[in-house]
């Protein structure tokens, strides 16, 4: 059966992108590793590997890429893919069965990530762990999460009691009361209410415009808006891609 002109280009893009033979829109995820700067983030040859009940099952294979100072990157690709998993690894939270991280930005956890919390503590005494932790001062923080994630009272609450929008609103202040270098972004940019999410996306996109970015999202316009390149990813496999309209293309037709 003969393929619609459409439906064949999206093929031909597909086999492209995960082919050895790629134009110069495409960055190869191999190449330039001796020419990454110093300052950065460089993921190297990142596989993973899960036991099952089916037998070895390999999200990650062989996924690199690099991200300096101010760039912002966007993970593209279908559920199952394995964006969530590279996500984990790159924050500390997995180990890589293979490769290496070179973490050479101030990096933060997963934007918006609640499972650290210690349940039984209130958000204050966490926040008070945090600011610790991360040697800040912690009248600072404080003030700062009281502030933003507008919790008045209940911020003295055990986090356990908290709603998931509440746990949410604590995460994504916490995670901006520390000045990281590259933000981690999982899916998360809509927080709360109309008005709570504009004053989450004017706090993390245009006061740390500076800061380097590794976006998950299936919003293309957040992608379109804010990332210099892209790494589609599909069935484990990922390739860097400079032309981002390239990249959603591409991402629009797996």
């Amino acid at each position: 059966m003969k393929l619609l002109p459409s439906r064949q280009r999206d093929n031909e893009k597909q086999q492209l992108l995960f082919s050895d033979t790629m134009p110069k829109a495409v960055t190869s995820t191999n190449s330039g590793a001796a020419e990454l700067p110093t300052k950065a983030l460089s993921v190297r040859n990142i596989c993973k590997d899960y036991h099952t009940n089916i037998g070895l099952r390999r999200v990650l294979d062989d996924v690199s890429f690099s991200v300096a100072p101010g760039e912002k990157i966007g993970v593209l690709g279908r559920n199952g893919a394995g964006k969530s998993t590279l996500v984990k690894i790159i924050g500390g939270a997995e180990l890589p069965t293979s490769g290496t991280i070179e973490r050479g930005l101030f990096m933060s956890w997963p934007l918006a990530l609640s499972g650290g919390f210690d349940g039984n503590m209130s958000g204050l005494a966490n926040t008070k762990f945090i600011a610790r932790i991360y040697d800040k001062p912690v009248d600072d923080m404080i003030a700062f999460v009281d502030d933003f994630a507008e919790l008045g009272a209940q911020l003295k609450m055990p986090v356990k009691m908290y709603s998931s929008g509440m746990r949410m609103r604590l995460a994504f202040a916490l995670t901006l009361a520390v000045d990281f270098e590259c933000f981690l972004i999982d899916e998360v940019t809509a927080v709360g209410d109309a008005r709570f999410n504009k004053k989450c996306h004017e706090a993390l996109f245009e006061r740390r415009a500076h800061c380097a970015m590794v976006i998950i999202s299936h919003d293309i316009g957040t992608i379109k808006s804010y990332c210099n390149k892209a790494l589609v990813m599909k069935n484990g496999r990922a390739k860097v891609i400079e032309d981002i309209d390239f990249a959603i293309s591409i991402y629009q037709g797996l």
